[in-house]
């Protein structure tokens, strides 16, 4: 059997149910540092959009940064 364009590249699967399930990673992403700006946008969701801030915390768009 010919080998699909995905084991070409590399690519392996792994079998549940008698199916098999490609392995999919994401890379790991770097920790970016936002702004003046981005700091100021946060603190306007953090103290009139608290749905949507909330939603980002939830959703792990945005860490919480912990003051002492």
């Amino acid at each position: 059997m010919a080998k699909s364009l995905f084991e070409q590249l590399g690519g392996t699967y792994h079998e549940e149910n008698g199916y098999l399930i490609p392995d999919l990673r994401l890379p790991d992403e770097e920790e970016q540092p936002i702004g003046l700006f981005g700091q100021q946008h946060l603190d306007y969701l953090k103290q009139y959009r608290r749905g949507t801030y909330i939603n980002l915390l939830t959703s792990r768009r945005i860490k919480k940064k912990w003051s002492a």
